[in-house]
């Protein structure tokens, strides 16, 4: 048997809740990796936000598509599903924090770091991730023991803040939207501005060169082009001179400004924004304005910025504005990238072999 993380939202989690706990579902981008899960294997279910372990779900059957609203009578994103068992499932109050001293010091990916360190995160960006089996045994075993002997673990005056949620009502379903603090921890910490700009050329190159890797061709705004080829030593060649896109002018200019594109012949594939400045939202405004602009484009769009800016993303992602476009919430169509899991996935040898699809392995939804 493996096991593997299944995300839940507070609410994703409330739903299943209520549910009858006998049916599991993630994003269409999981099925993939939904394919090498097998009957017997189990999902470790994590609560984002909060940062708790609160279920053990075995898996019965499945992948199979199903789009029928599972929990409520709209449109459900969660159609690549399995039936499963519901062996453990806990009360948030019981549910086991990853910051706790028994979970903390024992999970191979928590041991080694500081307290209070986010380098963890990037093993809970999704689900579907295969735990190490150690791993996936002591939450089980972990798990099992605290739902026969509970133990209360009162929330926080901090995770009771990250539980309270806002939605707004569009014609087509409720979304979660989130409204930004103006002042951010994150804010306060200057970086130079020539430090921060040197490493979102790496960053542009780095992608740049994945997609090349894949077979992709390339488009970097020519402001930005110079810098990117210093880094850039290998395939530069696919790096095209103008777009091959029949767009209104409007939209053109604001595709050409876009971070990284990648295009498979007069299509683009995929688009990316590296959020370098504190403010982080620069290029999530111009995902918003490419949405706008063409709400029938299907392109897969990313923000790319340091692991210490996800929480930033992801609140800005969800500001009320980006819920109410026509296309639908931004936080459907775009996804967040770590630059780490960018260089990690840049390192792999046989890029060359690998679709482009693998990048829904490493990005991260605003959930």
């Amino acid at each position: 048997m493996s096991y593997f993380i299944d995300l839940f939202s507070p609410e994703t989690y409330e739903a299943f809740s209520k549910s009858s706990r006998d049916v599991s579902g993630f994003r269409l981008r999981h099925k993939g990796m939904a394919d090498r899960i097998k009957p017997g294997d189990f999902f470790v279910c994590y609560l984002t936000r909060i940062s708790r372990w609160c279920g053990l779900l075995e898996v019965i059957d499945g992948p199979f598509i199903d789009a029928s609203p599972l929990f409520v009578p709209e449109a459900d994103p969660f159609v690549v599903r399995f039936h499963v068992k519901p062996t453990i499932w806990l009360p948030i109050d019981h549910a086991l924090p990853i910051y706790a001293d028994q979970v903390w010091n024992s999970l191979s990916f928590t041991r080694d770091l500081e307290r209070g360190s986010i380098g963890w995160t990037g093993k809970v960006r999704g689900s579907l991730v295969k735990l190490d089996e150690n791993d996936g045994v002591f939450l089980a075993k972990t798990l099992t023991s605290q739902a026969s002997a509970p133990v209360v673990r009162e929330l926080t005056e901090q995770e009771n803040k990250k539980l309270t949620t806002h939605t707004i009502n569009r014609e087509d379903k409720v979304v979660t939207v989130s409204v930004p603090e103006d002042t951010v921890l994150l804010d306060q910490i200057q970086v130079p501005q020539e430090v921060e700009a040197r490493e979102s050329i790496r960053i542009q190159s780095i992608i740049a060169q994945i997609g090349a890797r894949m077979g992709m061709s390339i488009w970097i705004p020519r402001n930005d082009r110079g810098g990117v080829l210093r880094e850039w030593k290998g395939e530069s060649q696919t790096l095209l001179e103008r777009l091959p896109l029949n767009y209104d002018d409007v939209t053109l200019r604001t595709i050409e400004q876009i971070d990284v594109l990648w295009l498979r012949g007069r299509s683009i594939i995929r688009a990316f924004e590296v959020e370098h400045t504190t403010a982080v939202y620069s290029g999530i405004l111009r995902m918003a304005d490419l949405l706008a602009l063409q709400p029938n484009m299907a392109i897969k769009l990313h923000i790319v910025a340091p692991i210490a800016k996800r929480e930033k993303v992801f609140s800005e992602i969800r500001r009320p504005v980006f819920s109410l476009l026509d296309r639908g919430p931004l936080a459907d169509s775009c996804t967040y990238l770590s630059y780490d899991s960018l260089r990690e996935l840049s390192s792999q040898k046989h890029l060359s072999h690998l679709s482009d699809t693998v990048l829904d392995e490493y990005a991260e939804e605003a959930e």
